[in-house]
C-alpha cells in the first residue's frame, strides 16, 4: 500500500459527509479535486487549496472518492464519464446487492471498485475515532487520513453488510436503553440518573459476546449461565412491569415472542445465543 501524502484524491459529492473526507484530505497534503452539482458548496474548499473541478468527468482521477445520495445517484453521475483506469472507492450509503452490482458495473466500465461504509459523523474524520470499513480489491493507496482503515475482504458487498450490521447494534442499544428509561420516569428517575447504570450494564453484556460467538460458530448451545426458558420468565416480568407502568410493550413482547417460539421449537433448556435461529428465519 502506498502511503504518500502526493496522492492525488478527488471527491465527488459535497454534502456534509464529503466535505470533511475532502478537508482530512487536504489537511494531510493530498492534492485535492472536488466535484458536486452545485458547485457553491466547494467554495470553502477552494479556499482551503481544493481545484473545482467544472465536470464530473475532469474530477474523475486515479483515486476518486464518492460520497453520494445512494447507489443509484452514482450510476446516474457516472453513467457517460468514462472509468477505464480510474479506483472508485464509493463510500456512498447503501445494501450488499447494491454494493455487489455497482462494483461489476464499474468494473465493466474499467475502472478498480471498492466499496466502503464511513462509521462516524462528519466532525470526526480525520481523527482515529473515525472508523472507515472498505471490502472489495484490496486499496493500493494509503486512506488512513480520513482515519482508522478497516479493510474486510475481497467481497464487495461486506462493507455495507458491516455497515447495517453496526446499525443494527447501536439502534437496538438505544432502544433499549429508552425502554429502560421511560419505565423508570415513572418513579422520577431521570434520563442522566439512569445512564450510568445502563452504560455499565451494556459494558457488561458486551463482554459476553466472545463467548456467545463461539457458541454460535460451534452450534453448540449449552447453557451455562442461564437456560433461555430462565431467561423468559425475566421477558415476561419486563412485559408486565411496563404495561402496569403504563409503558410502551412492543419491544418487550417482540422478545418475548421469539423466545417463547424457540422454547417452543425445543430449545428452552439452552443459552440465549440459540435465539440466533429465530434471527436467521425470514419473518412469517
Amino acid at each position: 500500500m502506498t502511503d504518500n501524502a502526493n496522492t492525488p484524491i478527488s471527491v465527488v459529492g459535497l454534502g456534509l459527509m464529503g466535505t470533511a473526507l475532502a478537508r482530512a484530505f487536504l489537511k494531510a497534503g493530498h492534492p485535492t479535486t472536488v466535484w458536486n452539482r452545485t458547485a457553491a458548496k466547494a467554495d470553502s474548499l477552494v479556499a482551503e487549496g481544493a481545484r473545482l473541478a467544472p465536470t464530473i468527468g475532469d474530477a474523475l482521477g486515479a483515486v476518486t472518492i464518492l460520497c453520494l445520495t445512494d447507489y443509484s445517484a452514482v450510476r446516474e453521475l457516472l453513467g457517460d464519464a468514462g472509468l477505464a483506469g480510474t479506483t472508485l472507492v464509493n463510500l456512498t450509503s447503501g445494501d450488499s446487492a447494491q454494493a455487489r452490482e455497482t462494483a461489476a458495473w464499474a468494473e465493466k466500465q474499467g475502472a478498480r471498485y471498492v466499496d466502503g461504509a464511513i462509521m462516524a459523523i462528519p466532525s470526526a474524520i480525520g481523527t482515529a475515532e473515525a472508523v472507515i470499513l472498505l471490502s472489495g480489491p484490496r486499496p493500493d493507496f494509503e486512506l488512513g487520513a480520513l482515519g482508522t482503515i478497516s479493510y474486510l475482504g475481497e467481497d464487495p458487498g461486506l462493507a455495507s453488510l458491516y455497515d447495517v450490521a453496526g446499525l443494527t447494534m447501536m439502534w437496538s442499544v438505544l432502544n433499549a436503553w429508552l425502554q429502560g428509561t421511560a419505565m423508570l420516569k415513572t418513579a422520577g428517575v431521570d434520563a442522566a440518573t439512569y445512564a450510568p447504570f445502563a452504560r455499565q450494564i451494556a459494558a457488561g453484556v458486551a463482554d459476553w459476546l466472545p463467548g456467545y460467538a463461539e457458541q454460535i460458530d460451534k452450534d453448540s448451545f449449552p447453557a451455562e449461565v442461564s437456560a433461555l426458558e430462565t431467561d423468559a420468565r425475566a421477558m415476561a416480568h419486563m412485559v408486565e412491569e411496563s404495561e402496569a407502568l403504563g409503558v410502551n410493550a412492543e419491544l418487550p413482547k417482540l422478545i418475548k415472542a421469539m423466545a417463547d417460539r424457540a422454547i417452543a421449537a425445543g430449545h428452552g433448556g439452552e443459552q440465549y445465543p440459540v435465539l440466533i435461529r429465530e434471527f436467521e428465519r425470514a419473518g412469517e
